[in-house]
């Protein structure tokens, strides 16, 4: 069976922990990483009715889109539904794992699911994250430029969008003078050596920079190699909240809603006032979304699917795009399907669970 340790890395190699948001605090939160994992059960949120649940069905990692930890404690006394969870879980040996707004800000995400619902094409990150992107200038001999180059693709540099293995090389001239105490790879010791070399520069993601230099020292022939890395101001275009997407085919409002009430089985939808127009572009965020409103309207949206929007939220809509608030459990509750198939590619013969508990707060009043 693999280890917590295991399962945790391969769910960030997918929602990597750097692009949460400062606020967040995704991660593992209680357990240790080391323990053999004996089962999995995955949840929006990890209350102590799922924590009760994943001990009868024999798992010790339950894996919730919501920390259930946001902001530090200060007693663990029990009296709220935070505290009872931590306790009950590591009083049982149970560690909890949360993959918030990482799970939200990856291209394939939350509201990836979200757009799949929809049947939404052409899809892009809404509001793509800045700070996410760096890139690796170095120089190395000529005819060992391919092999440090290979060895910079597998460690993960060179991702640009949908394109893999992107750089840029210049040849040029290279000098240096090695010392008593070196051994260099060409050259003799106190002679000035020009040699041939190639610039390659290469993007990678933020969070790969400690293994991109490793794979440049480990493949590059020098003692002491020459590089730099430097922080892009590029927008991340795979990165960030939010996604846009079209329809197929134009369709009128009402039928949208209606599709929205069937596809998320919604009771009840808050809307601003319909325009009375064929939609095309809808944007859509999965869990609190007004932060974004402004964004869908710069993107020419003509719904946007979010939730938690507050009264005086609907009127920044200024009468251009419909706001359609689908209830924030609603938005997100396709997460957990997400997140079972994620891990049914990697532990295909592990118990994955699926909650059977309803976490969702909020109640409708129907009768």
């Amino acid at each position: 069976m693999p280890t917590i340790h295991e399962i945790t890395t391969f769910l960030e190699s997918l929602a990597p922990l750097p692009y949460q948001e400062s606020y967040d605090n995704a991660g593992l939160i209680t357990g240790s990483g080391q323990w053999t994992c004996k089962g999995v059960l995955v949840t929006l949120d990890a209350t102590e009715e799922v924590v009760q649940e994943a001990i009868q069905k024999g798992c010790n990692l339950v894996v919730a889109h919501h920390p259930i930890l946001f902001r530090g404690l200060k007693k663990i006394n029990g009296n709220d539904y935070v505290e009872k969870s931590i306790i009950h879980a590591i009083k049982n040996d149970v560690a909890l794992y949360a993959i918030h707004t990482n799970l939200d800000n990856v291209k394939r995400g939350v509201n990836n699911r979200i757009a799949d619902r929809l049947g939404l094409v052409n899809r892009s990150v809404l509001l793509p994250k800045g700070g996410t992107l760096k890139k690796l200038f170095t120089f190395v001999p000529l005819e060992q430029a391919e092999a440090v180059k290979n060895a910079l693709f597998e460690a993960g540099g060179g991702q640009i969008g949908n394109y893999s293995e992107c750089s840029f090389s210049v040849q040029g001239a290279g000098t240096f003078t090695a010392g008593e105490h070196t051994d260099p790879f060409v050259g003799r010791k106190g002679e000035r050596h020009t040699e041939t070399e190639i610039k390659l520069e290469m993007v990678f993601p933020e969070y790969l920079e400690k293994r991109l230099v490793q794979a440049l020292i480990k493949a590059h022939p020098y003692e002491e190699v020459a590089y730099d890395v430097v922080l892009l101001s590029n927008a991340h275009p795979g990165v960030g909240a939010g996604l846009l997407g079209e329809l197929p085919q134009p369709a009128g409002e009402g039928d949208m809603l209606r599709l929205l009430k069937e596809r998320f089985q919604l009771r009840v939808i808050r809307h601003t006032r319909l325009l009375g127009k064929p939609l095309k572009k809808v944007a859509v965020c999965g869990g609190a979304g007004s932060f974004l409103i402004s964004k869908a309207l710069q993107a020419g949206a003509d719904m946007y699917i979010t939730a938690d929007i507050k009264y005086h939220e609907f009127f920044d809509a200024n009468g251009r795009m419909v706001i359609a608030d689908i209830g924030h459990y609603e938005s997100e509750q396709y997460t957990v399907d997400l997140l079972l198939e994620l891990l049914k590619q990697k532990f295909s013969t592990f118990a994955l669970l699926k909650t059977e508990v309803s976490t969702n707060p909020v109640c409708y009043f129907t009768s």
